[in-house]
């Protein structure tokens, strides 16, 4: 089913196709899908667990992995049962208030991921370059004030996609071709003026995105330095074996959702190519997430 010239006005139902050109695998390849949303719900439920339950990891940068946990479960529980859905079922049809809501919660649960990658490197910055004044800066309500603030920034700025998107009546098509609600893959469906739609998502992307990016690697870059600083061969060892759990994550995180995020508005590449690329963009750091930090973390290990 593909969109046809006929126009819309203030459709109420949306079609999601899932992965155009691969529709005769889909069924198939929602068994790894559903392998990666396993993995994920299993380990960032058991990380939340032991997180909560073992006083000794009540500290700063495990609060901050607790946060990142609950945020990647938002994530998976809001994508991957419809995506499952559509795969196995053809349950193709979303309700258009649906879709806006389900396109809130997977941009702002994003937004809050990206912030508390930005809060874990400033925790690491602060052990590592000025550890004497850890405990003073990262009090518990630095902590609260850092999580409230990064969960407030992601719900009022993606919280605005959704409204702008209702003032759109008329549309060319209700096909989606995507496997979930996004925003751009929505605004592409609109008949009327989308400039202010576009802008609006580019601002969103950087001032999230783009900004947590710029100040993670800036405070991995006076990390290496006073890592590489150290008179002794174990303590730089220790330090830097401190950061690889977070150089993974970080580089998982920005590189996918870059390369999802200038596809979709930029490239040339196969729509199947980018709507895989962009599942695996949400579901493959929720999964990896705890297993990399239950492997490479001590005190959780």
């Amino acid at each position: 089913m593909g969109p046809t010239n006929m126009s819309y006005l203030n459709p109420t139902t949306l079609i999601l196709i899932g992965i155009p050109g691969l529709e005769h695998v889909q069924f198939w390849i929602g068994f790894p899908i559903f392998g990666l949303f396993l993995v994920a719900l299993l380990g960032n439920i058991f990380l939340l667990i032991i997180i909560s339950t073992e006083r000794s990891l009540h500290e700063p940068m495990y609060i901050f992995l607790a946060v990142l946990a609950a945020t990647d479960l938002g994530l998976c529980v809001t994508i991957a049962p419809k995506m499952l859905a559509i795969f196995w079922f053809g349950s193709c049809l979303m309700d258009f208030d649906v879709c806006l809501t389900q396109l809130f919660f997977i941009h702002a649960f994003q937004g809050m991921e990206s912030g508390i990658l930005l809060a874990m490197a400033f925790d690491r910055y602060v052990a590592i370059c000025d550890p004497l004044r850890h405990t003073s800066i990262l009090t518990p309500l630095f902590v609260f004030r850092v999580v409230l603030m990064v969960a407030m920034r992601a719900t009022v700025l993606v919280g605005i996609l959704p409204i702008l998107l209702k003032r759109l009546h008329h549309f060319y098509s209700v096909v989606i071709v995507h496997s979930y609600c996004e925003h751009m893959a929505v605004v592409k469906l609109a008949a009327d003026d989308v400039h202010m739609n576009k802008a609006f998502g580019l601002f969103v992307a950087f001032a999230i995105l783009g900004f947590d990016m710029i100040f993670v690697f800036i405070s991995y870059v006076l990390i290496f330095q006073a890592v590489f600083g150290l008179p002794q061969k174990e303590a730089r060892s220790k330090a830097f074996n401190t950061c690889i759990p977070h150089i993974i994550v970080f580089l998982e995180f920005y590189i996918l959702a870059f390369f999802s995020f200038f596809s979709h508005r930029f490239g040339h590449v196969p729509p199947y190519v980018h709507i895989i690329l962009s599942t695996l963009y949400l579901l493959v750091p929720a999964a990896l997430n705890p297993i990399v930090y239950g492997m490479k973390t001590k005190e959780i290990r």
